[in-house]
């Protein structure tokens, strides 16, 4: 992809001016620096911004913004930029406002379970800070993100079937709207009728409705016993069903990931992971007293073994768990190192559990008659799964066949009462998907979003359709 600045160069010239003059050497206008934040982890269609700016302060993000505001020269936000669904890009040039250098943890509320952060503080960063005070922040979308990233594309991952989603653990939010105000949504009470719900609102909009700055978070107590497990099962329906019985159950998992034959073979070699077979695979972990720890991870062994479950490894020390689940963080990378030189995409989508089998074995045998390598992994205790796509960038014939893949798993989703994103968001890739998904009520979003930025300044060409 390859788009051009549509705004007035001499404006855009003037206002890039404006901003070193404000910011010095924190408004940077290299190409090295521009291509860094022109594009996050999928793929890699560079659209670069006219400058990158590196605020400090709230005031600061808003004095940019009233300044692209005036101008009508868009704003992209940037965490680290680990997004999936092009998110970053600058599809119109502008300001990329990186707010990786606002990284500092506010206040820690241990008492009420709850803390105040900026928004380029890391989710790793943020529990390496609570340590000591028996607290941790659940959300693990995987890569390391920025909190305000993960609020922006209301993020989950591998803790959301016992811990919820951002959208669930967001209490508050600072925001600098598109007219350059600093608005306070929300706050520490864990429940209010008092107005519209804004926090919501902010929550998953892409950075399209303003600029996230801080995030009010809830907290949690680190559980008293923690255990992981990983079995191995002859099928992918075997894998699945067991999650379906697990949930229809009531068993109580923090965790449940699935890899399925090809990606587990990616993840031994990438991962050196010794004593497994390339087969579907399924990481468990259990939250919660010793008791009903083992109470738990008992009766999911017991639904397990009536689908055929094999070659349980369980791990209980803290270097074996984060040994297992570092495995399955790297999974990406190890689907990325499995085929050499390919281009890559992640898309994602989720069911109701019910359809869970149906959508995954329908996706699998759409990736074999495509003739594409796509290991297919995902937190599959809501139904969320994913698809990584890998083909040869070089041939257009082979990204046609990847990206009617993916779009073949957002309308499947669809069809079946889901969604064409569980975490992943819209970016700029799934907005066909997102009118067939929502219809009439795309309406209503582009409406908000003409209400709250009618100059189309806050990353322009996301989320909604305009």
């Amino acid at each position: 992809m390859k788009t051009e600045t549509k705004q007035d160069p001499v404006i855009v010239a003037e206002l890039v001016t404006r901003l070193s003059g404000d910011f010095g050497e924190r408004a940077v206008t290299t190409h090295a620096v521009r291509e860094h934040h022109s594009h996050g982890e999928g793929l890699a269609d560079a659209a670069l911004p006219d400058v990158v700016v590196f605020p400090h302060s709230n005031e600061e993000v808003a004095s940019i913004v009233r300044l692209c505001h005036l101008a009508r020269v868009p704003v992209i936000a940037f965490g680290v930029g680990t997004s999936l669904e092009g998110h970053v890009a600058a599809l119109y040039g502008g300001v990329c406002v990186d707010l990786s250098q606002m990284n500092r943890v506010l206040e820690v509320n241990a008492e009420d379970l709850d803390c105040r952060v900026q928004a380029g503080v890391t989710r790793e960063q943020l529990n390496a800070e609570l340590k000591g005070t028996g607290l941790f922040f659940p959300i693990d979308p995987g890569a390391n993100a920025t909190i305000g990233g993960m609020a922006a594309t209301r993020a989950s991952g591998t803790n959301a079937v016992r811990y919820g989603t951002m959208r669930e653990n967001v209490l508050g939010l600072t925001v600098v709207t598109a007219d350059g105000r600093i608005v306070k949504t929300g706050g520490r009470a864990r429940k209010s009728s008092a107005g519209y719900d804004l926090t919501r609102l902010f929550v998953g909009a892409e950075g399209t409705l303003g600029v996230i700055t801080e995030i009010q978070l809830r907290l949690y107590g680190v559980p008293e016993a923690i255990q992981s497990a990983v079995c191995q099962f002859p099928d992918l329906a075997s894998a699945v069903n067991t999650v379906i019985i697990a949930m229809q159950t009531g068993i109580s998992v923090a965790r449940i990931e699935l890899l399925d034959e090809v990606q587990m073979e990616a993840s031994i070699r990438y991962s050196k992971l010794e004593g497994f077979a390339v087969k579907p695979t399924l990481f468990f972990e259990f939250h919660g007293s010793q008791a009903g720890v083992r109470e738990q991870s008992a009766a999911m062994q017991a639904a397990s073994d009536e689908f055929g479950g094999s070659a349980y490894q369980w791990a209980t020390k803290t270097e074996d768990r984060t040994r297992l689940w570092k495995a399955r963080h790297d999974a990406y990378y190890a689907a990325l190192a499995f085929k050499p030189g390919m281009t890559s995409f992640a898309t994602d989508a989720c069911v109701p559990i019910s359809r869970l089998a149906d959508c995954i074995l329908e996706t699998k045998a759409d990736v074999e008659k495509s003739g594409l390598t796509a290991p297919i992994l995902g937190h599959v205790g809501d139904g969320n799964f994913h698809l990584v796509v890998l083909f040869d960038g070089a041939d257009p014939a082979q990204r046609e066949s990847a990206e009617a893949l993916a779009k073949g798993v957002s309308m499947r989703a669809i069809s079946m009462g889901g969604t064409c994103t569980g975490e992943h968001g819209i970016g700029w890739h799934k907005l066909d998907v997102l009118a067939q998904e929502h219809g009439e009520a795309v309406d209503l979003m582009r409406m908000i979003k003409r209400a709250l930025d009618p100059r189309d300044i806050m990353n322009p060409g996301k989320t909604v359709p305009l």
